[in-house]
């Protein structure tokens, strides 16, 4: 299998016009730390953006960093950190769960929409996305946003790309708005409740003023004997103080808060970020989006039709969930009890066949799936980005 490794922007959009003039099928890749990552892709070559590298535009006091997509996020996250700044979205490590190697790129953090437990506060990496430029299925470089925000008329592409997976153009270049490391970080850990009662503490938290940036809970046997509801907040130490203190008052009733720091607090949040309680095994992992409200009866109700175990980020609304590899049956049975309540589900991580063979993404109903292969012609006539990565056609 050929691989293509572009050092310039304009040698990307080179290999692109060839590879579509002779309808060559690519598969884009950053770091390939996501490999097994979603549905297999039928490419013929691998096109990469790793050899696109380097800082673009850091200006600390506009709260702005730009880089090109092949730029290691470790050089990214390193740089803001010297400047007491950070990623606000605080995205996910893959490989300890899908056992890949390489180091995670700033582009593919944009391309998947990556987004960790922060999420709930600061929104996704799509809405700190301000900027891209990026070479569409024609072989042209398409520049969309800048350094700062403004209203958008007609279509967004800044939104459109981030999240498409690479199946409309390689990015090359992404611009993302920072944030202020917080002084303190602290977590508030109640432990023993059942999934109902913690996702009521955890919706009561996050419909306080005392501001979470971080909600999970952790049902018992995942990280501890005990299960683990954990709330972290985030700012000057003496405001730690004041809001740790009223949350204990307004969750008195779920049990006792006790208030963990340092270490023991990120070391929770890193494992519950990057799904490590799920790492290492050869359980299908799956990735289920609900209302916050319907986690625990979504949870209960796939663990009344298969052997699971599962764990809550974002209050409840986002569930981890491992279970056997099975195909097409268990695909249907996760679904089936989702469907009820709402909601999508992703698998995450199976072995290939399996991901060949279901839907890894939640099918889309007849007049999305239009809409979504009406958006792929325009942005890649020739099919040949990542064909078959998502849904069909797509």
């Amino acid at each position: 299998m050929r691989s293509y490794e572009p050092q310039a922007e304009n040698e990307a959009a080179d290999t692109v016009r060839e590879a579509a003039g002779r309808a060559e099928r690519l598969r884009l890749v950053g770091g390939d730390t996501k490999a097994g990552l979603g549905r297999p892709a039928q490419d013929e070559a691998t096109l990469s953006a790793r050899g696109l590298t380097g800082i673009t535009l850091y200006e600390p006091a506009e709260m702005v960093v730009g880089a090109r997509a092949g730029t290691p996020l470790s050089e990214v996250r390193d740089l803001l950190a010297g400047r007491g700044q950070m990623l606000p979205f605080e995205p996910m490590d893959h490989r300890g769960l899908l056992g890949s190697a390489g180091e995670p790129t700033i582009g593919a953090v944009a391309a998947i929409n990556n987004s960790g437990p922060r999420r709930i506060n600061s929104g996704a990496a799509r809405d700190s996305l301000i900027g891209v430029r990026f070479v569409n299925g024609r072989g042209e470089v398409i520049k969309s946003g800048g350094r700062v925000m403004k209203n958008v008329t007609g279509l967004d592409l800044v939104k459109l790309m981030a999240g498409s997976w690479g199946t409309l153009g390689l990015l090359t270049e992404v611009v993302f708005k920072v944030l202020p490391v917080q002084e303190r970080v602290a977590t508030l850990v109640i432990e023993g409740l059942d999934d109902a009662r913690a996702v009521e503490a955890l919706s009561a938290a996050l419909g306080s003023p005392f501001e979470l940036t971080g909600a999970a809970h952790l049902p018992s046997g995942v990280a501890d004997a005990q299960a683990l509801t954990l709330m972290r907040v985030e700012g000057f130490a003496a405001s730690i103080d004041y809001r740790a203190g009223e949350l204990r008052r307004l969750l008195k009733r779920f049990g006792q808060a006790t208030l963990i720091e340092g270490a023991a607090s990120d070391t929770l949040w890193t494992a519950v970020r990057d799904v490590g309680f799920f790492a290492g095994t050869g359980e299908a992992v799956w990735r289920l989006s609900t209302a916050p409200t319907h986690g625990p009866a979504v949870a209960a109700a796939i663990g009344r039709a298969r052997a699971a175990r599962w764990f809550y980020d974002w209050g409840g609304g986002l569930i981890w969930l491992a279970t056997d590899a099975a195909g097409d049956a268990g695909a249907e049975a996760i679904r089936s009890a989702l469907r009820a309540f709402g909601g999508h589900a992703t698998l995450v991580r199976a072995p290939e066949p399996v991901r060949a063979a279901v839907p890894v993404f939640e099918p889309l109903p007849e007049p999305l799936l239009r809409v979504s292969q009406g958006v792929k012609a325009a942005h890649d006539p020739a099919g040949i980005f990542n064909p078959g990565r998502m849904y069909a056609g797509i």
